[in-house]
């Protein structure tokens, strides 16, 4: 199912060069950074499960605060973890999967729960990796 706009909000644009050991850069300046092969010893620098895990957190983490004043909780101070994998796929390719921790200082884990089901509805990274990805939900 495709979810088209209703209206356009924000866009945004980042060039690649040399791939996963290139270099990427955004089109308005914020992001630009030597990329690497993840590697035991290494300098670590970021690679695109990198950065796919610090927008997937963020977006997730929006939607989580905006779920959770809907129902009356402060969930300002919420912490998201999105863990990102990098495999081999069923389809002899490669593919990812996530594991989102959600963590809501004062807040009952049932609760965390109800309000993680809530945001992964309202997320538009959730939307978009829906049926192509796993993601795992986790209270932390």
């Amino acid at each position: 199912m495709t979810i088209a706009l209703t209206k356009v909000a924000y866009t945004t644009a980042a060039s690649a060069k040399g791939g996963r050991t290139g270099h990427v850069t955004s089109k308005d300046g914020v992001i630009d950074l030597e990329l690497a092969q993840p590697s035991a010893g290494a300098e670590p620098k970021a690679n695109p499960e990198t950065l796919f895990a610090a927008g997937y957190a963020a977006c997730f983490q929006g939607a989580l605060t905006n779920r959770a004043k809907t129902k009356g909780v402060d969930a300002s101070e919420s912490t998201v973890t999105a863990e990102v994998s990098f495999g081999p796929s069923e389809d002899g390719g490669f593919g990812l999967a996530v594991e989102l921790v959600v963590a809501i200082p004062g807040v009952e884990p049932q609760q965390v729960r109800e309000l993680i089901e809530l945001a992964h509805e309202f997320c538009p990274y959730s939307k978009a990796t829906r049926g192509n990805i796993d993601v795992t939900l986790t209270v932390g």
